[in-house]
């Protein structure tokens, strides 16, 4: 398998933790990939996935998926490891909600991450502000109902989140008003499918 990536995505850190959770992070090709078109790194990328995003995963029959959901999803099937995504039941409807949830979070930041390159003008300035109240909300949502632990995709998803917050907008803090989340992500941070997979 191979996976087109950029480092600082929080959505390829996402797959990739995915991929050492399950212990096949080995089977997986990484291929450096810039998605501005300028400076494209990779033509086989808009060949495989038409929006030219990251992550995408090419099968080794040649089959793209992407995006990061639907790329964690097919990674549950490959190996014998318990898989990311609860089978059924409440476990998985709150795996699922917390994944959303997270990329959510995640889409707002990259959202406001690229409007940094642009002229402050009054229709940007209400995007970010925007923006910013989404995500603000959404971390207000998880620290009333933190992950458990590190043992799903959704709570995967949630640190990669707060990674990405931490890497692009330290100016930022939201560890103050959120002590609960706070403690999670700091217990959480050291473990292998983060430890060596920090944004850069």
């Amino acid at each position: 398998m191979r996976l087109f990536f950029a480092p600082t995505s929080p959505f390829v850190r996402k797959v990739l933790a995915c991929a050492i959770a399950r212990g096949i992070e080995d089977r997986i090709e990484k291929v450096p990939t810039s998605t501005q078109t300028s400076t494209q790194t990779s033509t086989e990328l808009p060949l495989a996935n038409p929006l030219g995003k990251v992550p995408c995963l090419l099968l080794d029959d040649g089959t793209p998926i992407y995006d990061s959901p639907v790329i964690c999803d097919y990674l549950d099937t490959v190996g014998d490891a318990p898989p990311l995504m609860p089978a059924s039941g409440p476990a998985r409807l709150r795996a699922a909600v917390m994944q959303a949830l997270a990329d959510g979070i995640m889409d707002a930041a990259v959202l406001r991450r690229g409007q940094l390159a642009h002229p402050r003008d009054e229709g940007r300035t209400a995007v970010d502000a925007r923006q910013k109240a989404a995500l603000e909300r959404g971390l207000d949502r998880l620290e009333s109902s933190p992950p458990e632990a590190l043992n799903d995709v959704g709570a995967i998803s949630v640190a990669c989140a707060l990674g990405y917050l931490d890497f692009r907008f330290a100016a930022e803090p939201w560890r103050e008003s959120r002590p609960q989340l706070a403690a999670w992500f700091a217990a959480v941070s050291a473990l292998p499918p983060l430890s060596g997979n920090a944004p850069a």
